[in-house]
């Protein structure tokens, strides 16, 4: 259950990246969302892990704001193996995984656990 509502949170994120940006599009309608928010978490969670390791002293140096253009990388990596998502321009990668990583962080805060939120308040 908690994984499907962590989909539908990156569903929303791809839909308001969509909507905000205009050099960055999800082609179709609710199943596109689905797919490429299925590509994008597998990519994320596969690939992802290794670019972060191998970017880690310059995520450092940079006090994480090179982190930024790690996600920025995955989702052209996603963008490549999905023809549903379209993105424009490397600044066009950075807004849209700033966007993603804002709205899938204040989704998955909303839509905690409430084991996980006991477990925040006592400590």
């Amino acid at each position: 259950m908690r994984l499907l509502i962590r989909w539908g949170i990156l569903m929303v994120a791809f839909a308001v990246a969509d909507k905000i940006l205009t050099n960055f599009s999800v082609k179709g309608g609710f199943w596109s969302l689905v797919i490429v928010a299925a590509v994008f978490g597998l990519v994320n969670a596969i690939i992802g892990p290794i670019l972060r390791l191998l970017a880690l002293p310059i995520t450092i140096l940079t006090l994480g704001l090179f982190a930024l253009v790690v996600n920025a990388a995955v989702l052209g990596i996603a963008a490549a193996l999905s023809s549903r998502l379209s993105i424009h321009g490397f600044w066009t990668a950075v807004w849209a995984a700033l966007i993603i990583s804002v709205v899938s962080t204040i989704g998955n805060y909303v839509f905690r656990d409430r084991r996980e939120a006991e477990r925040q308040r006592s400590r």
